[in-house]
């Protein structure tokens, strides 16, 4: 035993010598590196040049394959109980290498070869980070701020049915952030009261207590009308009224500022928006305008519209619509490094989206920096909320049979049972044995109680997990994938923690799935860093990303002929977005275009209509021919359709026949097949400006500007010459009347966003009126307790009964008529209880820090008085100071210390009810102003006497090389003494 601890003790003394002589050796060769250094620079006699250095890892790594060279042959020595620890130390300072490596900036020459491969990524001018690499997050890079743009924010917000998360980007990475309840998640509910409004947690605690008052769950009436199915479904579930506003969209009916008031699902969403607006500008100190919001993947024009609405009412600027889905695959793919390059086969990966409301799936493919999201589906009616619904049915019949009561009768009790049925899911989640459900006072002054496990709750809800197949099975049929072709299955939202939902996810796809990604807040990080993207004041790795259109859109018009109409599918389902496309139309009048989704089956919208488009100012010819004219139809970047321009291309000069093109073209739109839409040649908005037209109409692939389009053959190029040669071809802007289907009007939101407006500045002065009616509060009380203590001996008996009945009559007062007074009424009532209670508050405080302020005066007069006596006694150190200022000085103390003296004596005359001689603040001036006065004649500095410096300057201008040295020899110490100038200067340079 004593043997084993004599070896113990040895090697530990000789590891800490190994590291004992490492750190030295560090140390050395880093001071001989920069003496080195130092020493060639200073030989040039120049200012410093632009140098690469390596970086620190680099060096750090030189160093470390000296030092292991070392250690192999201590450890050898040593044995193989050392080989082994210092294997595994090496192997840890190796892990601790690399991740500083990966950290660390690249030198500058590096980054010279890797700038122009990569001309998008942009960063500080200090920053050396690979373009590569370089991509917003907390783990490696964040968003690196341009210069000149740092006063801008960058916020993501995922606006969800039951919640909401806000995301930005800041602190080198994407962050989740807290509102003023510490809670990064905000709930989606707004209460409205007598005087003011609570949005988020302060909303939610009041569910149960303000029924009819408190909005939740309104995600799902964006864009409907009242007499919408989904909103008739929804009516039943809410328990407050829902309302028919005059333009036919549903809204809802509250009791606001002591009366009754409808507001728009616009309002509603914009109250809570402006909310997550105020959360956001508190966090980042800073005024919050871009950001990028989240929708449903299956949302329509009109309901996308209706957000954007929203959005403006609350005073954002919405930078992008992005569907959740792809706001979770771009924040799972900008963080990879291993993704597939370009000419290579992409990574599929699988995002599964289950949330309260709504259940999306997607597949992506991933290359680097690159995102497209290949096939969407969806099940707009199932998430959380439906395991709930199914627990609560199930406890209402338990307790209609166990207790005789009805829930659904009464609000208030069905609100509790679905809060407790909502932690019984979670806590089912977890758990599989029987779980208990407690409700005191439920209903009736009755307590219930009742169970369940997983096993019943899985029983309960079986037809809900059946309906989890369906989208998997279509979205791998839409994107033409097998299962074997997925290298990953993502799972977000909170309804895919429940175990049933896994199973049925894995049994699909036989593999296991994986849950990397924050499920509550992944939506939000990725659509923060989409507004990085799209923000002038970020700019990250360039990462493109290609989302798709949800449903196929198709355009209609009237035509000439017997049936009347032509039809044209611009856009397919899944078809890439945002994108662009160019139609030619040859017409002699101005005409409509109608635009609708074509399988109305696949939309969760009743009315297929998407709006209609008015070409104006057409007319024909100047020789009678049709015009043509050419219409660009859009899927911007929210995901809305529109008619984004119409230009006539006029013809001057034309020799030559004239077929009416018209009646072929309209001809072909309407009998086009899918192939024949297919072949239309089309011109992303990204891209160059080519246009899209029909193959067989001649004039079609020649664009206004009288360039050929990407695919023109030869004999098309031929004919385009001889038609430049023949005449001039002009482009002409035409107007474009747009009739949005559910589009509110302009003045309809202005209106919105002026009452916005009123009710911010209602809930302001409220709350300034509550401050000061809790400031008076919290003045008594206070005030109260001190009087009892800390203030009793610096009151009299008299007027600490007086002021004793003041506190308790505006105690009464406050609970009485002072329960709802304007804010000016507080205000004088805490100016009244200030006037008396402020002189016994002044005299505490001064009674505290006098005898501090004394002991300072005091002792700032002792020192110059020390000062004096040392001047008279002919101290050397003060014998250069005039006499006439000393006596000066001399008297000013005298009189400072006779008034310090009359000033203690008649304070110490004084009981501590009474208000004192002197105060703080005046002893504090007389302190200052004795350190003004006598601090600079005591301590005048003494003369400098320079007469051997002036004699050896002397010596050396008339005096030459004495007998035997040349000039030369004195070279090296004025080489000397500039090197030292040199580096000195050098050093402060640096």
């Amino acid at each position: 035993m004593d043997f084993m601890f004599l070896i113990a003790t040895a090697a530990g003394a000789i590891t800490i010598f190994a590291a004992t002589a490492v750190a030295a050796l560090m140390v050395a060769k880093s001071l001989n590196a920069f003496k080195n250094w130092a020493t060639k620079d200073n030989r040039a006699k120049k200012p410093r040049k632009k140098v690469s250095f390596k970086t620190e890892t680099d060096r750090k790594q030189e160093t470390n394959e000296e030092l292991g060279k070392r250690d192999e042959e201590r450890h050898e020595e040593w044995g193989e109980k050392e080989q082994e620890t210092y294997d595994e130390l090496s192997e840890k300072q190796k892990e601790t290498q690399e991740e500083l490596g990966e950290k660390k900036l690249e030198t500058r020459e590096e980054l010279k070869e890797k700038e122009p491969a990569s001309q998008t990524w942009s960063r500080s001018p200090s920053s050396s980070i690979p373009a590569e690499d370089a991509v917003p997050t907390q783990e490696a890079s964040a968003p690196a701020p341009r210069p000149s743009g740092g006063g801008m924010s960058v916020v993501g917000i995922d606006l969800g049915f039951l919640n909401c998360y806000i995301a930005v980007a800041r602190s080198g990475g994407i962050e989740t952030i807290a509102n003023e309840y510490s809670d990064r998640c905000t709930p989606a509910c707004i209460s409205l009261g007598s005087r003011t409004r609570a949005i988020g947690n302060a909303a939610k605690s009041q569910i149960v207590t303000n029924v009819r008052n408190t909005i939740h769950g309104f995600k799902k009436l964006h864009g409907r009308s009242f007499d919408d199915p989904i909103v008739q479904t929804e009516r039943i579930r809410l328990p407050y009224e829902l309302q028919k506003m005059p333009n036919g969209s549903a809204g809802v009916k509250v009791r606001y500022l002591e009366e009754e008031r409808p507001f728009a699902i616009e309002q509603v969403t914009g109250m809570l928006l402006a909310k997550l607006k105020e959360t956001s500008e508190n966090a980042l100190k800073k005024p919050v305008a871009d950001c990028v919001i989240s929708i449903p993947s299956f949302f329509t024009d009109a309901e996308r519209r209706s957000v954007m609405a929203a959005a403006q009412v609350a005073g954002l600027n919405c930078l992008r619509l992005m569907n959740e889905t792809t706001a979770v695959a771009l924040a799972y793919g900008i963080y990879k490094q291993d993704l597939p390059s370009l000419d290579e086969k992409p990574r599929n990966v699988i995002f599964i989206d289950m949330g309260h409301s709504a259940y999306q799936v997607s597949v992506c493919a991933f290359n680097k920096g690159k995102l497209k999201v290949l096939a969407t589906t969806f099940d707009p009616y199932l998430g959380g909320r439906n395991f709930d619904e199914a627990l609560v049915d199930y406890f209402c019949d338990e307790f209609k049979t166990k207790y005789k009561i009805n829930v659904k009768e009464n609000s208030r009790a069905l609100l509790r049972l679905y809060q407790e049925c909502e932690k019984l899911k979670k806590l089912m989640s977890a758990n599989a044995s029987d779980l208990p459900l407690n409700i005191e006072c439920f209903m009736n002054d009755l307590d219930v109680s009742s169970k369940m496990n997983r096993a019943q709750f899985e029983q309960l809800c079986a037809s809900l997990f059946a309906r989890v197949e369906p989208p998997l099975k279509a979205v791998m049929e839409q994107a033409n994938l097998q299962c074997e072709d997925i290298s990953s299955i993502e799972i977000v939202g909170g309804a895919t923690r429940i175990p049933a939902v896994k199973e049925q996810i894995t049994k699909f796809f036989l593999k296991d799935i994986s849950t990397t990604l924050n499920a509550d807040e992944a939506v939000a990080r990725g659509c923060a860093l989409q507004c990085a993207i799209l923000s002038p004041a970020f700019k990250v790795r360039e990462f493109s990303i290609t989302d798709i259109v949800p449903y196929s859109i198709t355009l209609r018009w009237k035509t000439s002929f017997e049936d009347g109409t032509g039809e044209c599918e611009v856009f397919c389902k899944n078809h890439p977005a945002p994108f662009s496309k160019v139609i030619t139309f040859h017409k002699k009048e101005p005409f409509e275009l109608e635009a609708f989704y074509t399988n109305l089956h696949e939309v969760p919208y009743p009315d297929p209509r998407i709006g209609s488009f008015t070409i104006q100012n057409v007319f024909p010819q100047s020789d009678g021919d049709s015009s043509k004219v050419k219409v660009k139809v859009r899927v911007n970047i929210h995901g809305i359709f529109s008619v984004a321009s119409a230009s006539v291309i006029e013809k001057q000069n034309v020799e030559g026949d004239h077929s009416d093109v018209s009646v072929e073209m309209e001809t072909s739109f309407k009998n086009e097949s899918k192939d024949d839409v297919d072949k239309m040649q089309v011109d992303q908005e990204e891209g160059g400006h080519q246009k899209c037209h029909a193959e067989h109409t001649p004039e079609e692939e020649i664009d206004h500007t009288g360039t050929k389009t990407k695919s023109a053959s030869s004999d098309k190029q031929d004919r385009l010459n001889q038609t430049i040669k023949k005449g001039k071809v002009k482009s002409i802007d035409l107007p474009i009347q747009s009739t949005l289907c559910r589009q509110l009007g302009q003045d309809i939101l202005n209106s919105y966003i002026e009452n916005e407006g009123k009710m911010i500045m209602q809930d302001k002065l409220e709350k300034e009126r509550n401050d000061a009616k809790n400031a008076v509060e919290e003045y008594v009380y206070d005030f109260r307790d001190k009087l009892g203590t800390v203030y009793e001996k610096f009151v009299t008996q008299e007027d600490l009964n007086k002021l004793s009945a003041m506190l308790e009559d505006t105690e009464n007062w406050l609970y009485e008529e002072g329960e709802d007074q304007p804010k000016q009424i507080y205000v004088d009532k805490l100016q009244e209880l200030k006037k008396y209670g402020q002189p016994i508050q002044m005299r505490y405080m001064e009674h505290e820090e006098r005898p501090k302020a004394l002991n300072d005066l005091g002792k700032k007069i002792q020192l110059v008085m020390k000062v004096i006596e040392a001047y008279r006694n002919k101290d050397e150190r003060y014998d250069h100071l005039d006499p006439a200022e000393m006596e000066k000085v001399e008297k000013y103390i005298s009189e400072a210390m006779s008034w310090l003296n009359s000033k203690m004596n008649a304070q110490n005359k004084l009981s501590l009810t009474q208000d004192p001689v002197v105060k703080v603040s005046e002893i504090v001036a007389k302190s200052k102003e004795l350190d003004n006065f006598c601090n600079p004649i005591i301590y005048k500095p003494k003369p400098k006497v320079e007469l051997a410096e002036d004699k050896a300057k002397a010596n050396g201008e008339h005096n030459g090389p004495m007998d035997g040295q040349s000039g030369a020899e004195t070279k090296p110490d004025t080489t000397k003494d500039s090197s030292q100038h040199t580096k000195s200067g050098e050093m402060e340079v640096d």
